[in-house]
């Protein structure tokens, strides 16, 4: 005996074309969008920026975990200053301004 269930009336093989039909045409207007250079130049661009904001959040906190480092060794945990680590370095700073002062006058004359 023939099984009746796979026979499909002529509407039913139209209405079944007409409704892979549609599904076709959206998934080629979806290639359409997703090769059109718009879209491409649109997500690269996108990419990059998402890139570069990672990168300057990485940078970000480094330049934060450094200065905190830097801070910690002339700053006590009360926030008060070390004062055994801040004059030597004010020290040596004067001395090489005063250094380069006198470089330039000596090159003046």
């Amino acid at each position: 005996m023939a099984d009746t269930s796979d026979i499909r009336t002529p509407a039913q093989i139209e209405a079944d074309i007409k409704r892979r039909r549609e599904v076709l045409a959206e998934t080629l207007d979806e290639i359409g969008v997703r090769v059109h250079p718009k879209t491409i130049v649109g997500d690269a661009k996108a990419k990059v920026v998402s890139n570069i904001d990672h990168t300057l959040g990485r940078a970000y906190v480094s330049v934060n975990k450094a200065v905190t480092e830097v801070k910690a060794q002339f700053v006590d945990e009360e926030g008060s200053p070390r004062l055994e680590r801040v004059v030597p370095v004010a020290l040596v700073a004067v001395g090489l301004v005063g250094l380069l002062a006198l470089g330039t006058r000596r090159r003046k004359r």
